[in-house]
C-alpha cells in the first residue's frame, strides 16, 4: 500500500477546504506549526490541515465553541500538549469562548483528568489571557 499523493486533486481539495476552516478559527499559532513542519515532513502538516480541519472540523454537527471546549478538555486529559493546547485557547478566544468558560472547563477537567494537568492547563491559559490582556479572570 502506498501513502495518499498529497499533491493530488482530491488531497489539494481537502487541503484546501481545512485552510479555510482552519483560517476562519485560528488563533494565530497554526501557521507557524504548519511551517515549522516544512522542511521535515510536509506530509504531516497536510494531513493536520485536511484532515483536522477539511474533514473533522469542518463537519456539522457541532458548533466551532463546542469543538473547541471537546478539544481543551481532551487536551487537558492527555497531558503533555501544552503548545498545542495554547494553539487551542487562542482559537477558543477566536470563535467566542469567554476567558470565564474556558478557565471553567479547565476546572471541571480536574475532576476527570486530575489536579496536575488541570494546572497545567491553567498556566498556558494565564500566558495565552495576559498576552492579550484578559487577566483577571471571573470565576463563574
Amino acid at each position: 500500500m502506498t501513502a495518499p499523493d498529497i499533491n493530488s486533486q482530491v488531497e489539494q481539495a481537502r487541503y484546501q477546504r481545512g485552510l479555510e476552516v482552519l483560517n476562519a478559527v485560528d488563533g494565530g499559532s497554526a501557521p507557524a506549526v504548519m511551517e515549522s513542519l516544512a522542511d521535515i515532513s510536509p506530509a504531516l502538516a497536510h494531513h493536520v490541515v485536511a484532515f483536522g480541519f477539511g474533514d473533522i472540523y469542518s463537519r456539522p454537527g457541532l458548533a466551532p465553541k463546542q469543538r473547541q471546549l471537546v478539544t481543551l478538555g481532551i487536551l487537558t486529559a492527555l497531558g503533555g500538549c501544552e503548545p498545542q493546547l495554547e494553539v487551542h485557547i487562542k482559537t477558543s478566544l477566536n470563535v467566542g469562548l469567554t476567558p470565564t468558560e474556558i478557565v471553567e472547563t479547565f476546572v471541571h477537567a480536574a475532576g476527570y483528568a486530575g489536579f496536575p494537568r488541570a494546572l497545567n492547563a491553567i498556566t498556558v491559559a494565564k500566558k495565552v489571557f495576559a498576552e492579550r490582556d484578559l487577566l483577571p479572570v471571573k470565576e463563574a
